[in-house]
């Protein structure tokens, strides 16, 4: 239990550090609705990668190491805000568990994540401050009877661009319809954060993600990375990504796990606005 409040802690006190350094971006009105609108309607949500790694405290074997892999677009409906402000998306996230050194490479579980997103500019004299979103998503693993794990939300979220080096964003959500998988809350909570720094002029990037569960005991989740450009022009970047913590894939989510993976990831535009 101490030991996961030091890597709180830790990470918390990056985030100060990194957010006392920006100051807000200079963009008007009419450069942000450019910046979205120029932006191609299909384009990456969320980071996409393919990683693969090691149990943390196990000796590495076949049941102990795995690939795992996401992909995630999103499609902009409209290019003006027609919904009372907000830009209209759809979205689309999915995340695979690969068993891949075992006798014919099974895959363990495949997540599942569509979403309808709204996406608000926010404006603090009539300079840019942060996005606004609201979103409804479903989440499952395509599985039935015991095997069936699936969470409905609905959420609201806030993503704060400081600077092209600083990107952080809070996100909250509403689990419904969860009467399969009711104890869902405990392990997920009920929101997380989210912060991206860039630490070295576009090449070296340090995301990290932290969730709290429910209740009042640690069952929540960090999940930390360290990527970099292979080159200037670029946006593939290798990665070594470690998660600590519960509910990394649906069908396991009571069970803690802790993850060391590396591969390749390729990461969304800086003006995601998300």
């Amino acid at each position: 239990m101490k030991y996961h409040y030091i890597k709180l802690n830790y990470s918390f006190l990056l985030l100060v550090i990194a957010v006392s350094g920006y100051g807000q971006i200079p963009f008007d009105r009419d450069s942000v609705h450019t910046i979205i609108t120029t932006l191609p309607a299909f384009s990456i949500y969320k980071d996409n990668y393919f990683v693969t790694g090691v149990h943390l405290g196990e000796n590495p074997s076949r049941n102990t190491m795995d690939a795992k892999f996401q992909f995630s677009f999103k499609q902009r409906l409209s290019d003006k805000p027609s919904v009372v402000g907000f830009y209209p998306y759809l979205t689309y996230t999915q995340k695979s568990f690969w068993k891949v050194y075992k006798a014919s490479s099974p895959f363990e579980e495949s997540n599942y994540n569509p979403g309808l997103m709204l996406l608000k500019p926010v404006f603090k004299d009539n300079r840019f401050f942060g996005a606004l979103t609201l979103g409804i998503e479903h989440e499952s693993n395509g599985r039935d009877s015991i095997y069936s794990r699936s969470l409905n939300t609905v959420s609201v979220g806030f993503t704060r661009i400081f600077s092209p080096k600083l990107i952080l964003s809070l996100k909250a959500w509403i689990p419904f319809l969860i009467d399969n998988n009711p104890s869902l809350p405990r392990y997920i909570g009920y929101g997380e954060g989210h912060l991206q720094w860039v630490v070295d002029k576009d090449r070296l990037f340090f995301d990290v993600t932290v969730r709290k569960g429910a209740d009042w005991d640690f069952k929540g989740s960090i999940n930390t990375a360290v990527s970099y450009r292979l080159t200037k022009n670029a946006n593939q970047l290798i990665t070594l990504q470690w998660w600590q913590g519960y509910s990394e894939s649906l069908i396991d989510f009571k069970k803690e796990r802790g993850m060391l993976r590396v591969g390749f990831i390729i990461k969304p535009t800086f003006y995601r606005f998300y």
